[in-house]
């Protein structure tokens, strides 16, 4: 039976700079479970599988029986359940708040995070099942069990066409099928027997149909490619001599976002090397069965810049193609006669491999850079300690849900602290649930990176990071500023609290760093970018390589992260009225003034980071809000409860599809259905905003469903994914399901009824 391993670490090439508090990975153990428990997962697994076409996202069943065992509660108070014309009193809010913070208490893990799955995208774990394959580690590293949840994963994710999308709610894409199907042929899955109903042939059919593995994007081109079904004239150069260009220069890629910095600089290396994976029987199979011609008889040239009609989200600008072709036409043969050059080139390159595996603890910035990193060390030394200490952090990547094994984007641990901590305090009910702030509390303490990147990190293209908080844990290292932000804001809500109920509270000094973290990050427009500050030209952007995402190549700002910081700074500024005042001030009004400026016309904000308008909206009115903004004397606020107003659904509730975030046009979840994650988003709004001085009534109707909705555990139900990024693929936060609807109980029982 599978078990989650918390704050552990074992075996000599595991580093940690806090006692691995944070860590989360996935163990299988044979002894474990008894005989109920085990028929238990496969029920679950069976119940999943059956309705795997109607519900996509998977309920973290597994994590939560492990845990509740673990934390067992006592008794609570049956359901409230609400008709429509019935008020919305103060005891049916209470008792769905004791009820939803107590279920939430108990999948608590001990050391005071809340485990959770961070996936979504289905090509995040075909390319580490690729790696391994051509490092030949895949059994040293995937279990049989491992193997078989991988297999169970990809086979409920494959549409009811045959193919897969690139995130698990989407249409099917060249880049989803070719990366599933190989990854189920490499892992002994047959062409004509795999999967039930032939799912590996109609896989293989959906592949054909629509025009073979020559339109895959770019990136699926270089994964194919290094593992041998794909060669290396089809792929658009990638030469490491950039990094050999002057720092001035408006097109070095220190200068780019430093998520696509981190991927290319791997793939620079292995472009560089020309490195192909041995041929091995499979791989020639592959190449016989992914293309509907003659593998030696494909036009390469041609190949890269084909891309599937189904794949192509962002089409490469003419003056792109023709760049790609001069550089492979005319500067990659030149480079390649100058051997110095391209070796002084590539050791460069693997010296920045070497110092983002180092600052991370072999974690790396995320799971796509983490494979490419893995496998650029090999590259170099198949023997080095650097390989092996990639291998020994895979674990912390995967994730175990009743739909199978997936790989996650790096966890969220610390995000999702800050929220739940925050909203369990909303609730007024902190002494009866002191125990969970308290371990909250000692989590977020314990996360707040302490060190800057070793050595001259400036010279890196690295960013201040003491005093911040990361997405998921301190060994990650990457300070976030709207993490650090919302780490600062926890740490002084617990200041102001009992030590004997939660604690002692944070040094002062610490948060010192965590402001100037914020303060550095400021854009010159006001607004906050996530993780470094802004340092290209917005026309690079035309120059964005990959044809199923938007806005990956250059740092931006973001309405949420802008949104954190004014709040953060906001609430430092008032218990510490003595530090960096005016520089404080003046940074909170740029804010402002950048949110006000981006609120578009319907009164709606654009959501980077979950879906969408609903996401946006709520960051941006909490934001105003906390510095004093009302429905009464701002005019963005009462634009945005009319724009919240109007998408009210029938039921009460709020329910957008992640569509918003693609076509940029809010859009409903298909069917109208209310979505309690959103709408507690639009509740959390309307209440900052001031709406329940003018007119509660559209408050209580969503309170109404949010109560109505609750399960008989306390939990509240999974449904469609809420996260999002690069505005083209969904990301799952399994915790938000509980957090957002405590949260918007909360602030509606302190401020709607106690008003």
């Amino acid at each position: 039976m599978w078990k989650l391993k918390v704050a552990e670490g074992h075996g000599g090439w595991l580093t940690t700079t806090n006692n691995h508090v944070g860590r989360q990975y996935w163990e299988f153990d044979p002894e474990a479970g008894t005989p109920e428990e085990i028929a238990q997962v496969e029920r679950f697994r069976d119940e999943f599988k059956k309705n795997r076409f109607q519900v996509k996202q998977s309920a973290d069943l597994l994590m939560r029986m492990q845990l509740r065992k673990e934390n067992p509660s006592g008794p609570i108070p049956p359901a409230v359940k609400l008709k429509e014309a019935e008020d919305v009193t103060e005891e049916a809010v209470t008792t769905t708040l004791r009820r939803g913070i107590s279920f939430y208490s108990t999948i608590q893990a001990h050391d005071g995070h809340w485990p959770a799955e961070s996936a979504g995208p289905l090509f995040f774990l075909p390319p580490l099942v690729m790696a391994l394959y051509v490092t030949g580690a895949v059994n040293a590293i995937l279990s049989p069990e491992h193997q078989k949840e991988i297999i169970r994963y990809i086979y409920n994710h494959q549409n009811e066409d045959g193919g897969w999308g690139i995130h698990i709610e989407g249409h099917s894409t060249i880049f989803g099928s070719c990366l599933s199907y190989v990854c189920l042929r490499l892992l002994g899955e047959g062409v004509e027997e795999g999967g039930e109903g032939g799912a590996v042939a109609r896989g293989r059919k959906w592949i054909l149909d629509h025009g073979g593995a020559t339109g895959i994007p770019s990136w699926g081109k270089f994964w194919l490619t290094v593992l041998g079904v794909y060669e290396w004239d089809g792929c658009n150069p990638m030469p490491p001599e950039f990094w050999l260009l002057p720092k001035f220069s408006p097109i070095h890629p220190g200068k780019m976002l430093c998520y696509c910095r981190l991927v290319y600089m791997p793939m620079s290396y292995l472009y560089g090397k020309r490195f192909v994976g041995p041929i091995t029987a499979v791989v020639q199979s592959l190449r016989q069965e992914i293309y509907n011609e003659p593998y030696h008889q494909i036009n390469w040239n041609k190949a890269r810049n084909t891309c599937a009609k189904e794949d192509l989200y962002y089409p490469h600008p003419l003056v792109q193609d023709f760049l790609w072709g001069f550089l492979h036409h005319f500067v990659e043969p030149v480079l390649m006669r100058l051997p110095t050059l391209r070796e002084k080139a590539l050791k460069v390159a693997i010296e920045h491999v070497h110092y983002e595996d180092e600052n991370s603890r072999y974690l790396c910035i995320g799971c796509v850079e983490k494979v490419l990193c893995l496998i650029a060390c090999y590259v170099e030394n198949p023997n080095s300690e650097a390989y092996k200490r990639h291998l020994a952090r895979i674990p912390d990547y995967f994730w175990v849900a009743e739909d199978g094994l997936k790989m996650q984007s790096f966890g969220c641990q610390m995000w999702d602290a800050a929220f739940a901590n925050q909203a369990i305090i909303s609730s007024n009910l902190v002494e009866e649930f002191a125990p969970t702030l308290r371990k909250g509390h000692e989590f977020v303490k314990a996360s707040q990176v302490q060190e800057n990147p070793s050595g001259n990190y400036s010279a890196m293209y690295r960013h201040t990071s003491k005093g911040a908080w990361t997405f998921s844990m301190q060994d990650h290292g990457w300070q976030v500023s709207d993490c650090t932000a919302e780490g600062l804001k926890c740490s002084l809500l617990f200041s102001q609290m009992s030590p004997e109920l939660v604690g002692e509270k944070i040094e002062t000094s610490r948060l010192y760093d965590a402001v100037n973290v914020i303060i550095t990050l400021q854009s010159s427009n006001g607004g906050f970018p996530a993780w470094e500050p802004q340092r290209a030209f917005r026309w690079l952007e035309k120059f964005n390589p990959t044809e199923f995402f938007e806005d990956v190549l250059i740092e931006r700002e973001y309405v949420e992260c802008t949104s954190s910081a004014i709040q953060g700074l906001a609430l430092f500024k008032k218990l510490h009225p003595g530090h960096r005042t005016k520089e404080i001030e003046k940074c909170i009004s740029k804010a402002i003034k950048y949110i006000e400026d981006t609120q578009d016309s319907d009164g709606s904000w654009y959501g980077c980071w979950g879906i969408c308008y609903t996401y946006g909206t709520w960051f941006a009115v909490v934001g105003l809000a906390a510095c004093g903004k009302t429905y009464n004397n701002s005019p963005a606020l009462r634009k945005a409860c009319e724009f919240l107003l109007s998408k009210q659904l029938p039921d009460g509730g709020w329910g957008e599809s992640y569509l918003s975030s693609t076509n940029k046009v809010y859009t409903n979840i298909p069917g109208n259905k209310s979505n309690l994650v959103q709408t507690s988003w639009a509740l959390l709004s309307l209440i900052d905003a001031g709406q329940a001085e003018v007119d509660p009534t559209p408050i209580h109707r969503g309170i109404r469903l949010l109560i109505n909705s609750q399960m008989e555990d306390g939990d509240f139900p999974q449904q469609e994914i809420t996260g999002v990024f690069m505005k083209n693929c969904t990301l799952n936060y399994s915790s938000y399901r509980d957090i957002f609807p405590i949260w918007a109980l909360g602030e509606y029982r302190r401020r709607v009824l106690y008003a």
